[in-house]
């Protein structure tokens, strides 16, 4: 999404030096059903020694396919096809997830990219192809086994490193927030958002921080740089820091109409996580912190906000886009369950993927669950937070559930990327 605390830079560091290592197959180690879901996932181990060999480091490694667990139903995307979960199949989702990548690569911004990926052997001409092919074995399959078959025939994976050089890619999610608005102040509605400043080019850097421009209370905007750029306004503090961090919301307006904000622009910090400061000052414990934390401890002392939330000096802008839909960074509008958002400047945009990581899902009594799930994913968006090989950000859609869900998303889990095998 034109999201999360960035403007997304897709030119890429001169010093970034990246190649692939070719690796065997893993073969088909005898291990229990826990330990396979755990180590069948993972670099193999020959790795670790290559690697202390050079001072490069890898970003993609491409290797065979994974093969399943024996009675593992966890490594096949279980979601696409009718009949085989108990949730509702989504491949009208995935197909259209599909054809917004695609239309991406043909674009002028696609080719420039492509011309700059630094990973050899991941080109847009092969990255296109390869959504091509998977796009007709979606239409001609008609099990999830059937598509891994074919998967494995066909397709070649190029695995992330994660943030350990094993392969270990911590997951979060994200979703696009309703929140009430008004598109004038008033004594209820207080809190703006802001438009881009038409000269942010011409401003002097470093940039004001965050404190400077909307002060403490988040109040100020109009004494300053902000005055006249507002564009709607919340009730609560929160909320519209919170679209910042989304990079996105959908509004309910007081006159009866709905609308949608996205990112469209930021000035030069990067975000920091307030649940972090709330850390290290020892409001909340050192693990197991969620949104859901955040949340009630701010509400319970409203007046901690106006110390925590200047301490994040990034600041992000907005436009009306009027009802479009949550976009990622390479334009296209996002897909629930089938985006994610990576580090562009290391990752394909537009790419097709495979994510296999713990995900919350509702469960029959309306409770939240985490579930291991494979899913097939189109890398379409960027984040402020989400830098290095090992982050990736999950889309999971619009409203309530999607933000209780993405509120409670933290596993470690693995990321590859799809593409044909030479010709």
């Amino acid at each position: 999404m034109k999201k999360i605390f960035i403007a997304i830079t897709i030119s890429l560091p001169i010093v970034l030096l990246i190649f692939l290592v070719r690796i065997q197959p893993m073969g088909k180690p005898q291990l229990s059903l826990p330990e396979c879901q755990l180590k069948k996932w993972n670099l193999p181990v020959d790795f670790t020694t290559q690697q202390q060999k050079t001072s490069l480091r890898p970003v993609l490694l491409q290797r065979a396919s994974v093969t399943c667990c024996q009675d593992d139903p966890s490594c096949l995307d279980q979601v696409i096809y009718e009949g085989e979960n108990s949730q509702i199949a989504d491949k009208k989702a995935l197909l259209t997830a599909i054809d917004r990548s695609l239309g991406y690569l043909q674009t002028s911004g696609a080719v420039a990219v492509y011309q700059r990926y630094p990973v050899v052997g991941i080109t847009r001409d092969r990255v296109f192809k390869s959504l091509q092919r998977f796009r007709e074995l979606l239409l001609t399959t008609n099990s999830s086994a059937a598509l891994h078959a074919a998967i494995e025939k066909e397709f070649v994976f190029y695995q992330s490193v994660g943030k350990d050089s094993q392969g270990t890619v911590l997951f979060t999610a994200y979703y696009e927030p309703m929140y009430a608005a008004s598109r004038t102040p008033t004594a209820e509605y207080r809190y703006p958002v802001y438009r881009l400043p038409p000269d942010l080019n011409s401003w002097t850097k470093p940039h004001p921080p965050r404190l400077e421009l909307e002060g403490a209370d988040g109040l100020q905007g109009a004494k300053g740089k902000l005055r006249g750029l507002e564009l709607f306004w919340f009730r609560d503090r929160l909320e519209p820091y919170q679209a910042q961090i989304q990079g996105s919301a959908r509004l309910q307006l007081t006159d009866g109409t709905q609308t949608t904000i996205g990112y469209a622009g930021n000035i030069a910090y990067d975000y920091k996580s307030i649940g972090r400061e709330l850390i290290n000052d020892g409001k909340l414990p050192s693990t197991g912190v969620t949104m859901p934390m955040i949340l009630d401890y701010f509400h319970k002392h409203p007046q901690d906000l106006n110390i925590y939330i200047p301490r994040d000096r990034s600041f992000v802008f907005f436009q009306e886009n009027h009802g479009t839909p949550a976009t990622g960074s390479i334009n296209v509008p996002l897909t629930a369950e089938r985006s994610i958002a990576t580090d562009k400047s290391l990752m394909p945009p537009g790419a097709l993927a495979l994510i296999r990581a713990a995900i919350p899902f509702a469960n029959n009594a309306n409770k939240i669950e985490h579930r291991t799930i494979s899913r097939f994913v189109l890398d379409q968006d960027a984040g402020g937070a989400i830098k290095g090989a090992g982050r990736v950000d999950y889309f999971l859609g619009t409203g309530t559930l999607a933000g209780d869900r993405a509120g409670v998303t933290v596993s470690n889990g693995q990321l590859f990327y799809l593409l044909l095998k030479p010709n």
